[in-house]
């Protein structure tokens, strides 16, 4: 055992099943370990690295900002947060958005934002927020009580009330489901943690129709499939609504911690100074790296994200074992035939590819810079790793 991996049982309290591998550095779509073994990266550190590993503009953007100020409080203006959130609000035609540290924090954020709109407006009784079964929504008590998965609520109670699971793609459910207390309905377009489940589209303009006619909100959960990852900046574009406000995470500090929630005219100025806040969040370094990721979204790279996944469909399909493959863009899902989804994913370690899994599927989220060559040669030892099963 490396001494790292031994301080790291030393030291470090496991919440996390590591593999045995220590990487040590990347290279745009490629990691390597401690003995200089290279990887191809399908996972991007759980769909953060978008612009993959060493971009030199990311790179020389966070370095000058570091020099210069790493930090300082939110009680101060400063360039950086202002730029992220003037490019987020252009791009999506949101009005105002405040910062947060990950997407479990963001989507507290929205949380939050829904139960004060609801209680300023009609009481406090307005406080239930429906979500969807098999939904994921963060590790924090209350972001665990908006996931919809009965094995995460374990352990941990009390969790905070207020909160009614329907079933995914069950328009009735919903319905069924909603009352006068319901102030929001919360879900992700596509169920990521979940097993990788996209929700259907006339399902999710349904569930837009009715907040829209009964003033209940609609947050779009976009931690994992945003900033290109689905082939649009985000997901609900192609979903053609507008939800009243969206949580974003993920790939937008390509690698540094930040998080954010946007907010329509509706819900802009529902909070106010004390009404909620970050001692990081916005953070000066996070921001000048994330104003860089903004720069890289663009037309061609989605249409790029969308070719990509197009291809990692047609050549999962003709593998062996694989019975279907979910998601959009490079957000995948391969559906197999009842082997082990992780024990594809220890081999493909031991033949230089790295993948996750998503219950009991194998799960790519790449690089969005990932190369076709790169993309080929990572089909193929997923593909020989299956043929040897």
């Amino acid at each position: 055992m490396s001494q790292i991996k031994a301080n790291d049982n030393a030291y470090i309290a496991h919440t996390y099943g590591r593999f045995d591998i220590v990487l040590t550095h990347g290279s745009g779509a490629l990691l390597y370990d401690e003995n200089e073994k290279e990887y191809i990266d399908m996972t991007a550190g759980i769909g953060v690295n978008c612009l993959g590993f060493g971009n030199e503009e990311w790179v020389k953007a966070v370095c000058e900002q570091a020099t210069s100020l790493q930090h300082v409080s939110n009680l101060y203006y400063s360039k950086p947060d202002t730029q992220v959130a003037e490019k987020l609000c252009n791009m999506t035609h949101f009005s105002k958005m405040f910062f947060a540290n990950s997407g479990a924090e963001a989507n507290e954020g929205a949380i939050k934002v829904a139960r004060k709109y609801a209680s300023d407006k009609y009481g406090q009784k307005n406080y239930e927020i429906l979500t969807l079964v098999n939904s994921f929504h963060g590790r924090t008590i209350t972001t665990l009580s908006a996931t919809g998965q009965d094995h995460f609520h374990q352990h941990f109670d009390p969790f905070t009330p207020g909160f009614v699971h329907a079933n995914a793609n069950d328009i009735e459910d919903v319905k069924s489901k909603i009352n006068k207390n319901t102030c929001a309905i919360m879900m992700e377009l596509i169920q990521g943690e979940g097993g990788v489940l996209p929700l259907g589209y006339d399902f999710v303009k349904e569930v837009a129709e009715i907040c829209q006619q009964n003033d209940i909100l609609l947050i779009i959960d976009e931690v994992q499939t945003g900033l290109g990852r689905c082939g649009s900046l985000y997901a609900y574009e192609q979903f053609d609504i507008q939800p009243d406000i969206v949580t974003t995470a993920k790939g937008l500090g390509n690698g540094l911690p930040i998080g954010g929630v946007l907010l329509n005219d509706k819900v802009k100025d529902v909070f106010g100074p004390g009404d909620h806040g970050t001692t990081f969040g916005g953070n000066p370094v996070a921001c000048a790296g994330a104003n860089v990721v903004l720069s890289h979204m663009n037309q061609e790279l989605f249409d790029e994200v969308k070719r990509k996944g197009e291809y990692i469909k047609k050549r999962a399909l003709q593998m062996p074992h694989v019975i279907g493959v979910n998601g959009l863009g490079l957000m995948r899902g391969i559906v197999l035939d009842g082997i082990s989804a992780i024990d594809v994913v220890r081999a493909c370690i031991d033949s230089g590819l790295l993948l996750l899994t998503a219950k009991d599927k194998v799960r790519m989220l790449p690089p969005l810079i990932i190369t076709d060559e790169q993309l080929e040669k990572a089909c193929d030892i997923l593909e020989e790793v299956l043929k040897a099963w």
